[in-house]
């Protein structure tokens, strides 16, 4: 027992095959971060370089503009 090899099958570690490996966290992290870059792009664009709401979508207010 040298603390290398598992003694019995609870301490045994399954190691999964390219094929079962499921990155399903991985895909909502990213789409996380598209829908951040998105809204920030949508920030910079109507409030910083037109300094205006944005006025295509017509009712949507902005919270940035109301002072």
């Amino acid at each position: 027992m040298d603390g290398k090899h598992p003694t019995n099958e609870t301490d045994q570690v399954r190691e999964l095959d390219h094929d079962e490996y499921d990155p399903i966290g991985t895909a909502i992290l990213v789409g996380i971060y598209f829908l951040i870059l998105v809204a920030l792009w949508i920030f910079m664009y109507f409030v910083e370089f037109l300094g205006n709401g944005p006025t295509v979508t017509g009712v949507l207010l902005t919270v940035v503009g109301l002072a």
